[in-house]
């Protein structure tokens, strides 16, 4: 069932230099993974995405997402999502789909008005109900704090969140902006494992350059 409602963006949750400028965006749909499609009719921004997952061409952009470590999302799941997931309206991204499962929640964001064919635009998790994820045998302990991690600093892009990273224990390196983080038991930031600056904002960190 489809529901209308705000939410936090794309830019509140992946940053505003997360996703590509128009033009890159125009560039990579056309070296998109599948053929446009020719819709009968132009299709307007209220009327609601295509089901049919086979259909969806994917940007570098999503590309890109789907190789970092610590974002869970699979072209698999991306699928089960056109196809089965809860379908939402975000004032700012247009439509979502949403499909919850071991109490985590993957959020497809999809555009079809303004391209050739029904596009992926980006993904993310979110914890959805931490109990049923800390209970599921699909989850380690280290995925859920980098899911909930990585859920706090985007959603405070701009801000310094020392108490929302102390409780945190993350032990494989994610990436955010061009650094690979961990953090610790008490620690107020995290660290960059790679060049050991360490940071307390999503801002912080995508506006530091990484030397190796």
């Amino acid at each position: 069932m489809a529901s209308r409602q705000g939410g936090p963006s794309v830019d509140e949750m992946l940053g505003i230099d997360s996703l590509p400028e128009p033009e890159a965006y125009a560039a990579t749909v056309q070296r998109s993974t599948v053929e446009p499609q020719s819709p009968a009719r132009r299709r307007t921004p209220q009327d609601p995405p295509i089901r049919d997952p086979a259909l969806y061409a994917q940007t570098d952009h999503f590309h890109d997402r789907l190789r970092q470590q610590g974002r869970y999302i699979t072209l698999e799941r991306v699928a089960e999502a056109i196809e089965y997931g809860q379908l939402r309206w975000n004032t700012q991204d247009g439509w979502r789909f949403a499909l919850t499962e071991a109490g985590v929640e993957y959020i497809v964001v999809v555009t079809d008005t303004e391209t050739r064919s029904p596009v992926v635009v980006t993904g993310w998790t979110q914890l959805a109900c931490e109990e049923t994820a800390r209970a599921s045998d699909r989850w380690t302990e280290n995925d859920l704090e980098t899911i909930q991690l990585r859920t706090d600093l985007s959603t405070n892009r701009e801000t310094q969140i020392p108490e929302q990273i102390r409780p945190r224990i993350v032990t494989h390196p994610f990436r955010v902006g061009g650094h690979r983080i961990i953090t610790g038991p008490g620690e107020a930031d995290v660290r960059c494992v790679d060049c050991a600056s360490k940071f307390r904002s999503k801002e912080e960190l995508c506006s530091s350059y990484c030397p190796r």
